[in-house]
């Protein structure tokens, strides 16, 4: 993992987040660990390290955080949230920072391809015969190849 460039710090930026009702308390955070120690991904990919997000966040390097695939790999699935000692909200802070990045075009490029998928089709995996056949083998209702609902729902105006 590389080190902290702390020569890029924005102190601006921790100002702007800080004063959000939204995410305000992340400078509660004592690196006690608990958000990596309960990560799913954590334990699949060393590299993706949810209490590094919070302590470059406090550090105010924004563009790391925005310009770098970390926050992207997070699963949304709440658990080191859930269990954070402090009640430091690191998963809606992550899905803060990812709409931060997206309004600024940081977007990694699978990330791209799914809204496109979504967009098109109106999931991300299309449901094709040899899906349908492997769900009818073990009593399950096919399904159709796309989401035309979703499809509708997506639509730009």
């Amino acid at each position: 993992m590389d080190r902290i460039n702390l020569r890029e710090s924005d102190p601006d930026f921790i100002e702007e987040l800080d004063s959000s009702d939204f995410i305000s308390g992340f400078r509660a955070c004592y690196t006690c660990g608990t958000c990596t120690a309960g990560c799913p991904v954590h334990r699949a990919n060393k590299d993706y390290d949810p209490l590094r997000i919070i302590r470059m966040l406090v550090l105010g390097l924004r563009d790391e955080l925005l310009k770098g695939d970390m926050i992207w790999l997070c699963s949304d699935c709440y658990t080191c949230q859930e269990n954070c000692p402090m009640g430091v909200k690191v998963t809606d802070i992550i899905n803060h920072l990812k709409n931060l990045a997206t309004q600024e075009k940081n977007i990694p490029i699978g990330v791209s391809a799914q809204e496109k998928l979504l967009k098109d089709q109106g999931k991300i995996y299309i449901i094709d015969d040899f899906d349908n056949k492997k769900r009818t083998k073990v009593g399950l209702p096919s399904l159709p190849p796309m989401a035309e609902e979703a499809k509708t729902l997506l639509k730009k105006e």
